[in-house]
């Protein structure tokens, strides 16, 4: 009996590949809501060498969202991570700022599952409707994002 354990192998170091280049959009490193409010134009460097600018009204719409703090703590883009054939998307959550703008926008309450925000399809929508530009997809070969 052959083992497939070589091939898998193989097969994830070239998906890894391909997402690494799929994903060349995402900054290389976040800023928070309260630096890009201070900033002329609003940007984040992305790995791919390209600029990501931000919509000052959607940067402005966070922020009347927030206390000052949250401002300072909220990282942008906020990344929706798709993972492999889901119907739906997670909002990486990395605290509770996070949660507090995800639930104001879809006016529920919303309980993160080991720092995610789950979203389907209407809601992801809204969201995406409002921040078009302060959030960016992350795609994962994984199952479970």
């Amino acid at each position: 009996m052959v083992s497939e354990l070589p091939y898998e192998r193989m097969l994830q170091e070239c998906l890894k590949g391909e997402f690494r280049v799929v994903n060349a959009h995402l900054p290389g490193k976040q800023k928070t809501l309260s630096d890009l409010l201070d900033e002329e134009y609003p940007h984040v460097l992305c790995r791919d060498g390209s600029t990501h600018l931000f919509k000052r009204k959607e940067l402005k719409y966070l922020a009347s969202l927030l206390s000052a703090d949250e401002q300072k703590a909220l990282l942008l883009p906020m990344l929706l991570g798709v993972g492999a054939g889901q119907g739906e998307v997670a909002v990486i959550c990395l605290g509770e700022v996070e949660e507090k703008v995800i639930a104001k926008i879809l006016d529920m309450s919303i309980t993160p599952r080991q720092r995610k925000i789950v979203l389907y399809r209407p809601q992801l929508a809204l969201v995406r409707k409002l921040l078009r530009t302060s959030t960016q997809y992350l795609f994962s070969p994984k199952s479970e994002v």
